[in-house]
């Protein structure tokens, strides 16, 4: 007796919950195919996925295809019964082959789905991240690249004093590759964000656009990325605890910015004020001792005139 064999039968159901375009992209994503080749598997129509498959072989099949999303069912397939009586050899006919169908249902082996996230890849061109992962990876190599560009201030003051110009030329050469390195990195995760929103990693370039360069760093950080995969692979897995806790790392950095811009302000405004009373308070003294003698020349001048009317007294008289 031969085994049962079954069928795997997809009528455009979906799963409660589960959008149709998501459903159609990782669908596609599974046959390795393009999303218009997928679309008329969802017209409603009863459509055989897979037949000829062994109740094992079904389950896992149907499996893989409820992580797309869609509602498939397997089906046995009718058994046939063959009695060498009612055999009849048949001369094979040569018939020519037809080309395969446009509209032929995409096969593929089910060991070729793809993963539901993708692999996170910091240092590639390849892959997505979100809005969190990505400020809390620049807050990373923020905090990687400061205390290295101290050390390298100190050396260079060391340096200057001591006026070796060996150690500038050298030291100035390692701050232009620690300089590329970080921009090169961070290009690297700007283009990976982009990729998470659907856009071409090119569109980096627009940050060298003056005027556009100075708010597009702000709409990659709140445009929110796609759900499901994208023509650039499977979305990022879930934000960790850590990635949670290095983004809000930011919130924290910039409300010191603006305590210390608040403070700054506020001293430079009292300093100013200082600065004025005691310019004031200057030329007050100088207006006043102009008006004391002033007031004292007239005085001096009606003694002198005194003194010089008064006779001379003749000593002989005395």
């Amino acid at each position: 007796m031969s085994e049962n064999r079954f069928k795997i039968v997809f009528d455009g159901s979906l799963q409660p919950g589960v959008d149709i375009s998501s459903a159609k992209l990782k669908l596609a994503a599974l046959y390795k195919s393009e999303v218009a080749a997928v679309e008329r598997l969802f017209s409603g129509q009863p459509v055989t996925l897979k037949r000829e498959l062994s109740q094992v072989d079904a389950q896992t099949y149907l499996q893989a295809l409820k992580d797309t999303g869609i509602d498939a069912r397997i089906e046995s397939e009718p058994s046939v019964e063959l009695k060498l009586s009612d055999a009849h050899y048949h001369a094979p006919e040569a018939t020519p082959a037809e080309p395969e169908s446009p509209y032929a249902p995409p096969r593929a082996n089910v060991g070729e789905s793809v993963p539901e996230f993708a692999p996170l890849k910091p240092f590639s061109v390849e892959g997505r991240i979100g809005r969190l992962r990505f400020l809390a990876w620049t807050m990373v190599l923020s905090l990687v690249t400061l205390p290295i560009v101290g050390v390298f201030a100190l050396i260079g003051l060391g340096l200057v004093s001591g006026d070796s110009t060996t150690g500038l030329i050298i030291g100035g050469i390692f701050a232009f590759f620690l300089f590329l390195a970080f921009v090169i990195i961070s290009i690297l995760f700007t283009v990976q964000r982009l990729h998470d929103i659907g856009w071409s990693g090119w569109l980096w370039l627009l940050n060298l656009v003056p005027f556009v360069g100075s708010f597009f760093p702000l709409v990659i950080m709140v445009v929110p990325g796609n759900t499901g995969a994208n023509r650039y692979g499977p979305p990022p897995p879930p934000n960790s605890t850590a990635v949670k806790v290095l983004c809000s790392l930011w919130i924290v950095f910039i409300g010191l910015v603006f305590v210390g811009a608040m403070l700054g302000g506020i001293s430079t405004i009292q300093q100013e004020y200082e600065s004025s009373l005691e310019s004031s308070y200057e030329s007050g003294s100088v207006v006043t001792d102009e008006i004391d003698v002033e007031t004292e020349s007239p005085a001096n001048s009606a003694d002198d005139a005194a003194e010089a009317a008064q006779p001379p007294v003749d000593s002989a008289q005395e």
